[in-house]
């Protein structure tokens, strides 16, 4: 049979020039196997030995990728967007809300790399696809603009991962498996302390200096004061978001929901944040403005000091319901000094206009004198059962 022309067996029809390996690839491969020194014109082709559904699939996704590449070249590229040659992924930090957060080197710097991953190519729809890229668009414009020492240094993204791989979760493999090209990353700094709320669960029993207190506070009520003047507001303030670096200084991250404040508060509504930190107006869906992340930041000041969490002993649903209806707030010890205190209270006030702008709490922490307060009582020092019960100090 010439093997110029196609050939027709179990009424299949194979490629012409089964001999060209660069047009026929892996099926070529497989018609060699079994035949031994046959010569090309004995070569037969039993239809059953091949996965039509299997060769249309693999067809499929090796086209999904090249039209990936294709828009990605033609798109301009942004001032922000990193050479993903230069970026090896190590392991994996943290697996956030919005995607996996990875440590790595970029171009010889250690790097956080978080990565959202928008599922297998084909799952998400074009318009899924496309307004999760614009969120992602959003955080990107919001981060690369900052700088500020309370705020994690943005380093680059990349709208298109095709060519970046993930080391494989079998550590005896040392493959490393890709992900889809609709997926986007954001490179950050490299904090080696790790988030805040993991820092006070370690210092959950001894609890923490006042100095350290006033300075972690100043250190998030000035990158906070720094995003508002930028009219960035936050939006899930929390202690899980503020990472530490190696001197303890404190610094904001993940800005997944962060946005522009709107000019009117009307265009600023939903439930968007973590329950526990949530202004009650957000919480009823109402309009909010900045001062949503003041009201967030009462709720961390109460946990720097306590080194603990806020309403351990309810659900979600009644935390949610008190905190509207019954003004529900974290407790706040007698040991606390009332200067620290009055700054809870002025910052998580259920009327969002009596809270303070974050300059002016920037202020009032300068303003507190470390020498007459005191730290939480450790629980060892305490009485069972009391919730430092010691007698107010400081003014």
């Amino acid at each position: 049979m010439d093997v110029e022309k196609a050939e027709y067996v179990g009424g299949v029809e194979t490629p012409e020039k089964l001999g060209k390996e660069e047009e026929t690839g892996g099926l070529n491969s497989k018609v060699k196997e079994g035949v031994g020194n046959k010569s090309s014109k004995d070569m037969y082709v039993r239809a059953d030995k091949f996965d039509i559904k299997s060769l249309d699939i693999q067809l499929e996704k090796h086209l999904s990728r090249v039209w990936s590449r294709n828009i990605e070249k033609q798109r301009p590229k942004e001032e922000w967007e990193i050479d993903l040659s230069k970026l090896e992924i190590a392991s994996v930090l943290a697996h956030g809300t919005y995607g996996i957060v990875y440590k790595g080197t970029y171009d010889n710097q250690a790097v956080a790399v978080k990565l959202l991953d928008w599922g297998e190519d084909g799952i998400a729809t074009s318009a899924e696809t496309a307004a999760l890229r614009a969120s992602f668009r959003q955080e990107v414009a919001v981060w690369h603009k900052l700088d500020h020492p309370n705020v994690t240094k943005f380093i680059g993204a990349s709208m298109g991962t095709s060519s970046l791989k993930i080391p494989s979760k079998n550590s005896t493999s040392d493959a490393n498996h890709s992900v889809p090209s609709t997926a986007c990353c954001v490179v950050v700094e490299y904090l080696p302390g790790g988030s805040l709320k993991n820092f006070l669960i370690r210092n959950r029993r001894k609890k923490l200096s006042y100095k350290t207190v006033i300075e972690l506070a100043l250190d998030l009520s000035r990158g906070l004061s720094y995003l508002h003047s930028k009219k960035i507001v936050h939006r899930d303030v929390k202690t899980e978001n503020m990472l530490l670096d190696s001197q303890r200084r404190m610094k904001i991250a993940d800005f997944g929901v962060a946005r522009v404040e709107a000019q009117n508060p009307r265009d600023m509504t939903g439930e968007t944040g973590t329950l526990g930190y949530m202004a009650p107006e957000v919480l009823v869906g109402k309009p909010y403005s900045r001062s949503c992340d003041v009201y967030s930041f009462g709720i961390c000041l109460w946990e720097i000091y306590c080194c603990d969490m806020p309403y351990p002993d309810l659900s979600f649903a009644d935390v949610s319901s008190a905190v509207v209806r019954q003004n529900l707030r974290p407790e706040i010890p007698r040991c606390c000094p009332s200067s620290l205190a009055n700054v809870m209270r002025k910052c998580w006030d259920g009327n969002p206009e009596k809270r303070p702008e974050m300059e002016e709490v920037v202020r009032m922490l300068q303003a507190i004198d470390i020498s007459k307060g005191r730290g939480m009582t450790p629980d060892d020092e305490a009485p069972p059962g009391c919730f430092c019960f010691a007698p107010t100090r400081g003014s």
